[in-house]
């Protein structure tokens, strides 16, 4: 199941923006300590090997918003893909369809681009899709369907500043996006220990 409980709390708790939007970013600066009645005044006690690589797991999971069982099932295949298994991990998370969404900007977050595709808005190589999960591949077309592109969700996506990694070409105008290539090893999420993550499961 997705965590559906208080959100800045988990923020709080693993010490990140996990779901993009800018307030969680300021509850973090004015509110750095453990969450609770007590926890502006607690600070993180070290965490044992297992317990750092616990956090690490559930950080990453918590950050794509997919569930356990979800991403038990990537490390495995992960591990059964030839070459680095953490950096084979967080490529498929990056190319998730939903993800892909929103690091094109076309949704403020993760949680906004899984609903947006859920919902079908999106067409993948002109096929409507409703699949969150789909892993996209080089040359995939993304484009929004006509009947939703004049929804208030997509208003001033024209004026903003393009900041997609290089592996994907974004028209903001057209509200449609090419993957041109997988993403490189240095454009891979940075805000987790994917080596935690990986020896947590080869426990």
């Amino acid at each position: 199941m997705r965590f559906l409980g208080p959100k800045a709390k988990l923020c709080r708790k693993y010490r990140a923006n996990l779901f993009g939007t800018a307030k969680y970013t300021k509850i973090l600066e004015k509110r750095p300590g453990k969450p609770g009645q007590h926890g502006s005044k607690t600070k993180f006690g070290k965490l044992s090997e297992f317990g750092s690589q616990l956090f690490e797991k559930n950080k990453a999971r918590f950050l794509f918003g997919i569930s356990e069982r979800q991403f038990k099932n990537y490390v495995l295949k992960a591990q059964q893909t030839k070459g680095e298994t953490g950096d084979t991990l967080l490529r498929m998370l990056e190319m998730r369809l939903d993800n892909v969404i929103y690091i094109s900007q076309f949704a403020v977050t993760r949680v906004q681009a899984r609903q947006m595709v859920s919902h079908g808005h999106f067409m993948l190589n002109g096929r409507r899709v409703d699949v969150p999960s789909i892993q996209v591949r080089p040359g995939d077309k993304i484009e929004i369907r006509p009947k939703v592109k004049t929804s208030p969700l997509y208003a001033g996506l024209d004026k903003l500043k393009d900041f997609a990694p290089k592996w994907v070409k974004v028209d903001l105008k057209k509200i449609s996006l090419e993957v041109l290539a997988s993403p490189e090893k240095d454009e891979l999420e940075k805000s987790v220990d994917i080596q935690a993550i990986v020896e947590f499961y080869s426990r």
